[in-house]
């Protein structure tokens, strides 16, 4: 059996310089994240003084542009489930010391018989949408960026929505338009800390830009041969805004014919 570490410490993992994962000796307190034929990959915490010689801690945002879907999928999972592990030590019903399901089931139980509370992996569904009108695509720079990077507009679904309302919300509540001609793209397991991010292409409908000032900082409607700084390749939002390029210069070509 050859065994890899997804070894956290923080956000940040070990690799080496190639970004390939260290093979290790499993212990019993390992968090199996999956296993194909007699390679399993097994994640743990790590304290900064534990990093394997030749590996160094890197955050797990850099690895998108490095590995391939597989690997940063693998390495989202992981990240997620060593972060539920460790934000349900305790039952939220009775505060009893959780224990691991005895049959290896990915849930938390409460021992005590006059609880028996479990606690599953808990998932945050995000919407992300890019916008088109015409030849431009909505783009907007959030107040918390630190670097000028531009990005799709984007939010948690809140109890009680379906995924299209909340886009709808979200953009009308952000930027102050309306939208037509909604369609599902994709999906990505977010990490940060364990989101879903469910994505969409939208077309303009109607309004002005109005911005919530306390979530975005600017937007703009950027020709499509003339974008700002946008996310890395990797990221879903990469993906939409590169899709609906294409689409848009599909029509273009469609048009001058």
């Amino acid at each position: 059996m050859i065994v890899y570490g997804l070894l956290f410490h923080g956000s940040a993992l070990a690799v080496d310089a190639q970004h390939e994962l260290p093979k290790l000796t499993e212990q019993p307190d390992d968090l199996l994240v999956s296993q194909v034929g007699n390679t399993r990959w097994l994640a743990r915490h790590i304290d900064a003084d534990d990093v394997p010689f030749g590996y160094q801690l890197t955050p797990m945002r850099n690895m998108l542009t490095r590995w391939n879907q597989t690997q940063f999928e693998r390495a989202a999972r992981a990240f997620q489930l060593l972060d539920w592990r460790r934000t349900h030590q305790y039952c939220g019903c009775c505060g009893t010391s959780m224990q691991r399901h005895p049959t290896g089931e990915m849930a938390q139980l409460c021992p005590n018989p006059n609880c028996n509370h479990s606690a599953y992996p808990r998932i945050s569904p995000c919407v992300i949408v890019a916008i088109r009108r015409d030849d431009t695509l909505l783009l907007a720079r959030a107040q918390r960026y630190t670097t000028p990077m531009f990005s799709l507009i984007a939010g948690f679904v809140e109890v009680g929505e379906t995924l299209e309302q909340a886009v709808h919300r979200e953009v009308l509540e952000e930027v102050g338009i309306h939208i037509t001609n909604l369609q599902y793209i994709n999906s990505q397991p977010w990490p940060f800390p364990s989101n879903l991010m469910i994505g969409y292409t939208a077309d303009y409908l109607s309004g002005e830009l109005v911005l919530q000032a306390d979530e975005i900082a600017e937007a703009a409607y950027f020709h499509i041969d003339q974008l700002p700084l946008i996310p890395p390749s990797g990221s879903i939002a990469h993906s939409l805004i590169d899709q609906t390029i294409q689409a848009i210069r599909a029509n273009q070509t469609a048009t001058s014919v």
